[in-house]
């Protein structure tokens, strides 16, 4: 019986001896390569996953194990993380930037992210050295420095084409992720609510915090509220703090993701942008 898994590679430029090497090492009985940056390996066993994907990294080719015959449009949610992966910064190190302590929160940021810290410890510990910071600074890092991650807008437009609902949840700030929202159209925003008092940054924030316990129920919530099953959802992340919404999803992705994420997720977006999700479901 051939295995039901297609292991998908993909790059720039596929080597085609590559691509041959893999196909045996992953016991693939068909291979079909519709792009010259795309190839299928049918019936690849998903008892040699590990050490498949291994050597497709050694490649610097993004690959992974597919259900044979699923297509994008089985998924009618996708739930996204903000902050280095649908954009390209994480708004906290930028606003710290503008206060002339980027140093200190991204070091504090990269540990937790690896999930060395507790987040909202970390979360609470880098927003207090905000403290004072005018409101505008927001603005500012929203114009010169927010950029959506490459390959996002193919995601975006894809998702609207086939009705697929997109929701950006983060551990960031309700000033990002409703401007986001605005601007791209999507469905569903959430994130944490910065205090602001005399249009200072009080180095607090307002209500509860959007940890990763509370990504999980945003994305099961809303799973229920569409009526969806857990195999209808993708989420999509980098840090340890996403981990559990990645688990509760039918498909979880991590995206250029520290290394306790990219272990545990089914896709590990490593090298292109965004859009390589769309190539892996027809």
């Amino acid at each position: 019986m051939s295995s039901p898994y297609t292991l998908v590679v993909q790059s720039d430029a596929l080597n085609p001896a590559h691509i041959i090497d893999i196909a045996q090492l992953a016991e693939a009985p068909h291979l079909d390569q519709p792009l010259p940056t795309v190839a299928r390996l049918r019936g690849a066993s998903i008892a040699l996953r590990t050490s498949v994907l291994a050597r497709c990294d050694e490649y610097g080719y993004d690959a992974a194990y597919i259900e044979t015959g699923r297509h994008l449009s089985d998924f009618r949610l996708l739930v996204s993380d903000m902050d280095s992966t649908l954009i390209t910064i994480e708004c906290i190190d930028e606003i710290a930037d503008l206060h002339g302590l980027k140093p200190q929160v991204a070091a504090i940021t990269e540990r937790s992210m690896r999930g060395e810290l507790d987040f909202t410890a970390s979360l609470q510990q880098r927003i207090a050295l905000l403290q004072g910071l005018p409101e505008s600074a927001l603005e500012q890092v929203y114009r010169e420095r927010v950029r959506l991650s490459p390959g996002a807008e193919s995601l975006l437009a894809s998702c609207k084409r086939l009705g697929i609902k997109f929701m950006l949840v983060s551990g960031g700030f309700t000033f990002f992720t409703e401007r986001l929202k605005a601007d791209y159209g999507l469905d569903y925003a959430y994130a944490n609510q910065l205090e602001i008092i005399d249009g200072k940054l009080s180095g607090r924030l307002l209500g509860d915090i959007v940890d990763a316990a509370a990504k999980q129920k945003l994305l099961i919530a809303h799973r229920e509220m569409l009526r969806l099953r857990p195999e209808q959802v993708i989420a999509m992340g980098d840090g340890a703090n996403d981990l559990l919404m990645l688990t509760a999803a039918g498909v979880g992705v991590a995206y250029h993701a520290k290394p306790v994420v990219r272990a545990q997720a089914d896709i590990a977006i490593n090298h292109g942008g965004l859009d390589r999700l769309l190539n892996y479901f027809h």
